[in-house]
């Protein structure tokens, strides 16, 4: 962590002995400002500015779940960490907090060993993102790479490729109606759907050479080095089974919404007279071929 700052920590709870014992685990390490309501929770998240929130999941009036949702939508707190703290037993709650963008739980009563452990792995997170994102290669949202760094890698993938006579591969996708998605549920569940798409197109990027990225809004692509068209499609129409398996409950607890992908696939043995963005676009037209298809395809005209 970085080397003589003290990072922030906002403890809600409607409960004064818990923030007491929250103060008198974490203040030795950590300045700890605290709220008693979810309402006061979402005006100190603005004002302050912390670096890490634990937020208590049941309290009178705007609970827990209720405030994470406000978080996430505003734009100065939506990148805030939250730990959700609810009694043994939530496990429900546990689940819930997650699908709306917490990044652990914490059972009460406290455990001290438990509460430092899990507070100071999100602020070592906290301080590595930091780091990344000052590089400009991260997605804040998806936390996968973005464009910028998408470009990056596939002109060395691209230089490789070409000097190797290895075929490359390209999947491009976008996430299909999800301006409906975004109109029906709301921006916030939006962005939770996009972060759970996004880990599906992480696991399918699995080699060191291979890359997830988003490339902007609902439209993301994965990088497959060293791969025919083939492998490509096999990849693709796993993405394609997964995203259609997926359900993501709103932030009710009760709804479970879902969303499809079309995806296009392009593949090449690149040459040095050969360009990245003739590549990309074909892709990109393949991605609008299957849209035109009826949406949730894979689609490509490329040679097996």
């Amino acid at each position: 962590m970085g080397i003589g700052k003290r990072y922030k920590i906002l403890a809600v709870d409607d409960e004064r002995s818990n923030l007491a014992a929250l103060s008198r685990i974490l203040s030795p390490e950590y300045e700890i400002i605290t709220a008693m309501s979810g309402e006061d929770a979402l005006k100190t998240a603005s004002s302050a500015s912390p670096d890490l929130i634990l937020l208590d999941a049941i309290m009178p009036k705007m609970d827990g779940f209720s405030a994470l949702v406000h978080l996430k939508e505003q734009e100065e707190t939506k990148n805030i960490p939250v730990i959700i703290m609810a009694g043994l037993g939530g496990e429900n709650d546990e689940e819930r907090g997650f699908f709306l963008g917490a990044v652990d739980y914490i059972s009460k009563p406290f455990k001290n060993a438990i509460v430092k452990a899990r507070v100071r792995t999100h602020i070592m997170i906290v301080n590595q993102l930091r780091a990344i994102e000052c590089l400009g290669l991260i997605d804040s949202l998806t936390d996968i790479p973005n464009r910028r760094s998408f470009d990056d890698r596939m002109e060395v993938e691209w230089r490789r490729c070409v000097r190797d006579q290895k075929p490359m591969s390209f999947l491009m996708m976008d996430l299909d109606n999800f301006k409906i998605y975004n109109d029906t549920y709301g921006h916030p569940q939006g962005d939770v759907l996009l972060r759970e798409a996004a880990k599906i197109f992480s696991q399918a990027a699995r080699r060191p050479s291979d890359m997830a990225a988003r490339l902007g809004g609902e439209e993301f692509g994965v990088l497959l080095s060293d791969t025919d068209i083939s492998g490509a499609l096999l990849i693709a129409e796993k993405i394609r089974r997964d995203m259609e398996a997926l359900r993501v409950p709103a932030y009710d607890g009760k709804t479970m919404t879902s969303a499809t992908i079309s995806i296009g696939a392009a593949t090449t043995v690149p040459q040095e007279t050969d360009f990245i963005k003739d590549f990309i676009e074909r892709a990109d037209e393949y991605l609008y071929a299957a849209k035109a298809a009826g949406r949730n395809v894979v689609f490509t005209r490329d040679a097996g």
